[in-house]
């Protein structure tokens, strides 16, 4: 059974920073692709970054330059360094780890930023 536990989230100033964690346990594959997605209040979830095992990274044309993803595939970890941060990027951030056709989710952690 897979799990991705987060971590990292909470409350930050307009223009402040924060760095979100996700492990990522069970059995699955090597070749894979985590990343981070965010719900907003009345809105749909959106792709905010993804990272394949490889390094490849591809982010939401509103985070970029602001935010960073990386991973550590010997720990099945990703982050996500958010600089910059602002109001409009307060949501629920859940990890996300897609291996073939299966898709595993975290159970999402509070971002909050106030002006």
């Amino acid at each position: 059974q897979v799990q991705l536990v987060e971590s990292g989230g909470g409350l930050v100033q307009s223009g402040g920073s924060l760095r979100l964690s996700c492990a990522a346990s069970g059995n699955f594959f090597r070749i894979n692709r985590m990343g981070w997605y965010r719900q907003a209040p009345g809105k749909q979830r959106e792709l905010v970054a993804t990272i394949t095992n490889g390094g490849s990274s591809n982010y939401a044309d509103s985070v970029k330059g602001r935010f960073t993803i990386s991973r550590d595939n010997a720990k099945n970890t990703v982050y996500l360094q958010m600089n910059s941060l602002k109001p409009e990027d307060t949501a629920v951030y859940y990890c996300h780890l897609h291996v073939f056709a299966s898709d595993y989710w975290g159970q999402g952690t509070q971002v909050t930023v106030s002006s």
